[in-house]
């Protein structure tokens, strides 16, 4: 894809996002007979405020994250050192998730700093050559902002649905006054946010394949490096299924990940093979197949881009 066209494709994106939202507010606003549904909002928007400036604390929790100093592994600090440099940020600080998944994640608030994290799995499973174009992807996320507007965009859905909410359990007490008209308002609001959610998740993909180019712009030889590892995060993924049903609960910050863990089974379907002679030829593999029907649509409801479609788009880049 690009590089103009997918810029122009993300802020078209993010401006219906807005639009649509705007819209939407307007309509509440002027149905609103009372500050209730203000006062709700503000306490909705509040507390997601206050849950981002916490939650990296909580993802350290969650993914048993501590960190990396640099006398524990120096070449890891010295890549991320490096593509900070070049990628014109300062730079964050060097996670270890006690995860055996292969994967890795940027995070952050203007509380805790910005963090890069890398699991145990990942370190295990790639090069370090592979692991150096995963770490410039991710500092791709915090060089955009990622964090910050995925964040933003995410309130405007969460917002709409606890207002949707609380017309449908207000109309319940309302019964013997009339309260359909609150119960239908209260389900197309959740309706409306359901369908904002769909241009989240698309713009969400959007800034994958812009993390994407950033490593191919920082790291050399990136292309084959990023996508021999995507490659190999996907198809060892894939047959760790103990540890991804050991994972599900943990899944609400899935989206920070470089890939998807719960569509590494899907993904893994372009695979024909079960052991590549090389990484190349793993790639290849998979950049062989062709995108099914069902790929297409699986793909419309995921935080990443179907893994075909992420190689292609990596190898244009070369």
């Amino acid at each position: 894809m690009n590089i103009w066209k997918l810029r122009l494709s993300m802020l078209g994106t993010l401006t219906i996002i807005i639009a649509l939202s705007t819209l939407v507010f307007t309509v509440i606003l002027s149905l609103a007979g009372s500050l209730d549904i203000m006062t709700l909002g503000i306490l909705v928007v509040a507390f997601n405020i206050v849950q981002w400036l916490i939650s990296p604390y909580i993802i350290d929790a969650l993914y048993r994250t501590r960190e990396l100093p640099v006398s524990e592994d120096p070449k890891l600090h010295e890549i991320v050192e490096n593509l900070s440099r070049k990628s014109g940020i300062k730079k964050p600080r060097l996670m270890l998730a006690q995860i055996p998944i292969p994967n890795a994640f940027a995070y952050g608030s203007p509380i805790a700093g910005n963090r890069v994290a890398v699991t145990s799995g990942l370190l295990k499973t790639l090069e370090n050559e592979e692991v150096e174009a995963v770490i410039g992807h991710e500092l791709g996320h915090l060089k955009h902002r990622d964090v910050q507007i995925m964040m933003f965009v995410s309130l405007l859905p969460a917002l709409l649905t606890y207002i949707g909410y609380s017309l449908m359990l207000s109309s319940m007490y309302r019964q013997k006054e009339g309260g359909g008209g609150s119960a239908l308002l209260g389900i197309g609001f959740v309706a409306f946010s359901w369908v904002l959610n769909m241009f989240i998740l698309y713009l969400s993909r959007l800034r994958e394949y812009y993390a994407d180019r950033h490593s191919v712009l920082v790291v050399d030889d990136g292309p084959r490096k990023l996508s021999e590892g995507l490659a190999k995060i996907v198809n060892t993924t894939k047959n760790m299924k103990k540890d991804r049903k050991n994972m599900q609960h943990l899944s609400s910050f899935k989206a920070l990940f470089i890939a998807d863990p719960d569509h590494a089974e899907t993904d893994s379907m372009a695979m024909s093979v079960t052991a590549a002679t090389s990484d190349q030829k793993l790639v290849q593999e998979i950049l062989s197949q062709k995108l099914t029907t069902i790929d297409r649509i699986t793909e419309i409801f995921s935080t990443h881009p179907n893994i075909i479609k992420r190689l292609k788009a990596l190898e244009e880049t070369s």
